[in-house]
């Protein structure tokens, strides 16, 4: 598909209506790394069903927002993280394991006790409900090789360097499978790699690119600090960002609203389009478009026009629906702004 200059879009998730789950559940639990049914509101019988209709609001509402590039809000996940790491095999599902996360606290994980590896598609119909519902580009995330295997009990493998190589094995059948069902751009969120960078640097990358291996088409990797709604204060700067321009993914997105970062960083990434977070979701009030304008115009006094997508920072689903479309209109209306200038 032909984008415009400076293309629009979310980063992943977008708000799940309160009649489809728990929101107080949501946000006093923390993203959940096993599954978390007692979010859902919808008895299991007719759970599918009303997250095609969630998912159908949510895409309307991108729509109307203006994005270019839609997703389907990660409607019917629980977090970013669990709908695909816990369908795979080698995974004990009854018995979790328990790690510590990227703030320091225990939290239950897949517990991996025999070889890793997809049993079947995970989010291939979600894809081919997400085409059929929308004439726009379209993008689906998956979880990276990397965290998956930052947030897992190896009781199996004893070697964090293979595990993640199976993950990504894993990881590029999936990607594979959402190309063929019409997928212009394929995302692997990777925000371990910010949290444990030296151990990225010895693997990070290999398993990136294996995941990436044979996916046509454009593909992204993603950074973040942590959700807004966790992290309150972030840091400036990233501790592994330079890396991934060595690695087979044509784009690098990365938050930079909330942590004011300091957007020079982006000459580290010479030849990658960068997804820049606008929108910062630790503000509740929703931004002007000219905010929008000058932070875009902060990324291009260092990268240009043609090398960079416009998008929030993370985390849209802890938001009110009604405070992440505005932001979200907001964002489409400061970017037109800035194309009409350009």
């Amino acid at each position: 598909m032909t984008l415009p200059l400076l293309p629009t879009t979310l980063v992943g998730s977008y708000p799940q209506p309160e009649w489809l789950i728990d929101r107080e559940m949501l946000v006093t639990q923390g993203p959940p790394r096993v599954r978390m049914r007692d979010i859902w509101r919808v008895d299991e019988r007719f759970l599918e069903a009303a997250q095609d209709d969630a998912t159908r609001l949510a895409v309307a509402e991108m729509e109307r927002a203006g994005l270019d590039i839609v997703s389907d809000g990660e409607i019917r996940r629980e977090s970013y993280f669990n709908r695909f790491a816990t369908a795979l095999s080698g995974i004990d599902l009854d018995q979790p394991g328990i790690v510590l996360n990227r703030s320091g606290k225990p939290t239950p994980v897949p517990r991996v006790i025999g070889k890793v590896a997809r049993l079947r598609p995970v989010e291939r119909r979600d894809a081919e409900f997400l085409r059929r519902h929308t004439r726009r580009a379209i993008k689906v995330t998956l979880p990276g090789p990397f965290t998956m295997t930052q947030l897992a009990k190896d009781e199996h493998y004893g070697d964090l360097r293979a595990l993640a190589m199976d993950y990504a094995d894993a990881v590029n059948a999936e990607a594979r499978d959402l190309k063929a069902a019409g997928v212009d751009f394929i995302q692997l969120d990777e925000p371990y790699l910010q949290a444990h960078p030296e151990e990225a640097r010895r693997y990070g990358i290999e398993a990136i690119d294996r995941a990436l291996a044979g996916v046509g088409g454009p593909t992204i990797v993603h950074m973040c600090f942590g959700y807004a709604y966790v992290v309150k204060d972030k840091p400036s700067g990233y501790s592994f960002l330079p890396e991934l321009d060595h690695c087979h993914a044509a784009q690098i997105s990365i938050e930079a609203a909330q942590p004011r970062l300091d957007l020079s960083v982006l000459a580290a990434l010479p030849t990658k389009t960068i997804m820049v977070g606008v929108l910062d979701l630790g503000d509740p009030a929703v931004e002007t478009p000219a905010t929008v304008a000058a932070r875009l115009g902060e990324a291009l006094a260092h990268i240009p026009a043609e090398r960079l997508v416009v998008a929030p920072d993370c985390g849209m689903k802890y938001l009110p629906r009604d405070v992440a479309f505005g932001k979200l209109a907001a964002m489409v209306e400061g970017t037109r702004q800035v194309r009409a200038r350009l």
